[in-house]
């Protein structure tokens, strides 16, 4: 899946967010996109998301909280060792509160916090606070 979609989705969210609608649609779908979303409402940040017709062009409804003030994906390949998980995630995110770095491992897609759980490495898909 190119990184602009995933990208392209978060802003959506984002914009849809900051305008105070109640839901966002975001088109088209992947995986991935389902991954992150999972991640974001086990979080707590979004409170339901429905994938619509996945097996064509399909569409993914969002249900919004109001609690995301940033998410973006990173659109360049950055491969990151479980050892500089934190250091990344200090540098990435604005506190040291709240937050989570979305990263693609040999386990799946996992949060910054998990993924130290099982000393894993991987991929920086994106972040979200």
């Amino acid at each position: 899946m190119g990184r602009r979609i995933l990208n392209e989705a978060l802003r959506t969210i984002v914009n849809a967010e900051k305008r105070g609608f109640s839901s966002a649609e975001l088109n088209p779908v992947s995986n991935v996109m389902a991954s992150f979303l999972q991640i974001m409402k086990y979080r707590g940040y979004i409170k339901d998301f429905q994938v619509h017709d996945a097996h064509r062009v399909g569409k993914i409804t969002v249900h919004l909280l109001g609690r995301v003030k940033d998410c973006r994906a990173i659109t360049y390949r950055q491969d990151i060792k479980a050892d500089y998980l934190e250091k990344y995630k200090t540098r990435a995110l604005p506190t040291h509160q709240w937050g989570y770095v979305v990263i693609t491992t040999p386990n799946g897609v996992l949060d910054h916090e998990e993924a130290i759980r099982q000393n894993v490495g991987g991929q920086v898909l994106g972040y979200f606070y």
